[in-house]
């Protein structure tokens, strides 16, 4: 991975919206995955490391901390992406989500439509947003069965350390569901190029390192029903999450990524700046079933609780009024915004808060503070707005 000490020694602090050269992503893709490096790994396979669920579960402290001590590893430098057959030892835990899963899936059709999703067209598949909190309120004893798991615990540590936080989206991808176009993950991954090129180097590299992505298979996934796509080692190109959806690297992946089947109860976990995209499922009769794990770091969150919408409430006239006057310029303005509104869309309820026309991601609060001060809109209708906002936005 490029040093974030030699790119700013050569004063690369942002990456050009253009940032990303074939050949040099191409050489930083190793042609195969050294066994060596993962000796707790029953096998390797299309150079993505397997382990044994039940040789986890029967793994002492000492063991555990050895394997984390490996997965790390593959996760930061090496192929980015492990996998564990028979995560579950029982799946009746995975039986009795996915007839949940199955029964919110019909009724949110019926209700609201379906769910839309960041990188596929509306209707190319199911999804369940916050399903963990919809499975943990409809089913508790059944939740705490599914997520009662060491494998999922073990791999959410070595990434994240303590107190990490799970998040969960149910993706059911229905015979002849389009696949996902490539793309890099939570964060940075849900911006536009454009918008990732604005983030200095140095949170290109930490990214990563504040989420983990995984998913757990709730039904058997053969290749023909579009397992999701991965292209291993992929995460250690630092300017990938620009660079992802250029035509070149879009063509890369097509050419050479990897698809593992999975079996029933089988979890896979991979560093989020790897490149993947759920596949075409080309069956006739699997409606490809996967629970969606985003996984977030403790450290994600600022020290105090603070009433932001109270704050934007007060501060929009006089602002306006200042802009009026001169005693603010327009940069200065959003300078103060920027102090004062949440600039960032999450976390949100994407039920009812879907990503923005346009865009990957909802509108935050700083965004609508900047339409109404650009629209001359009164304390009224922006508290109309501040309220829908936060309507929107609830669990």
């Amino acid at each position: 991975m490029n040093g974030i000490g030699a790119m700013l020694e050569n004063r690369t602090i942002w990456f050009d919206t253009d940032a990303g050269d074939l050949a040099e992503f191409i050489a930083s893709i190793p042609d195969r995955t050294d066994a060596a490096r993962h000796p707790l790994a029953h096998s390797i396979e299309r150079n993505v490391p397997l382990y044994s669920g039940d040789r986890i579960r029967g793994l002492d402290s000492p063991g555990r901390a050895s394997l984390m001590s490996e997965w790390t590893q593959a996760l930061m430098t090496g192929p980015g992406i492990i996998v564990i057959k028979r995560a579950f030892a029982d799946n009746a835990p995975v039986d009795q989500a996915t007839a949940l899963f199955e029964r919110i899936i019909d009724d949110e059709r019926r209700t609201v439509g379906g769910g839309g999703d960041h990188f596929a067209k509306p209707g190319a598949n199911d999804r369940v947003w916050n399903a963990l909190q919809k499975h943990c309120l409809a089913d508790p004893e059944g939740y705490a069965l599914y997520y009662g798991n060491i494998c999922l615990a073990l791999a959410a540590y070595c990434w994240l350390g303590p107190n990490y936080q799970f998040t969960s989206q149910i993706n059911r991808v229905n015979p002849g569901g389009a696949a996902q176009t490539p793309h890099r993950d939570y964060h940075l991954g849900f911006m536009t190029r454009d918008d990732a090129a604005r983030w200095p180097v140095h949170a290109h590299l930490l990214s990563p390192v504040l989420t983990l992505q995984g998913a757990v298979a709730h039904c058997d996934m053969p290749v023909e029903s579009g397992p999701t796509m991965y292209l291993p080692y992929s995460q250690r190109y630092a300017a990938g999450y620009v660079a992802f959806s250029k035509p070149e690297f879009q063509e890369y992946f097509a050419a050479n990524h990897v698809q593992l089947p999975l079996e029933k109860g089988d979890a896979v976990f991979f560093n989020p700046a790897l490149m993947h995209g759920a596949g075409n499922n080309r069956s006739t009769h699997i409606h490809r079933m996967a629970n969606l794990l985003q996984i977030g770091s403790a450290f994600g969150r600022s020290i105090e609780a603070i009433d932001r919408p109270k704050m934007c409430r007060a501060l929009l006239a006089p602002i306006a009024a200042l802009v009026a006057k001169g005693a603010l310029s327009e940069v200065e303005a959003d300078s103060a915004i920027a102090a004062t509104a949440e600039g960032y869309a999450y976390p949100t309820n994407l039920d009812t808060d879907p990503p923005a026309p346009d865009s990957l991601a909802p509108q935050s609060l700083a965004d609508i503070m900047r339409q109404a001060l650009a629209d001359g809109i009164g304390d009224q209708r922006f508290a109309d707005m501040l309220d829908g906002w936060e309507s929107r936005r609830r669990p």
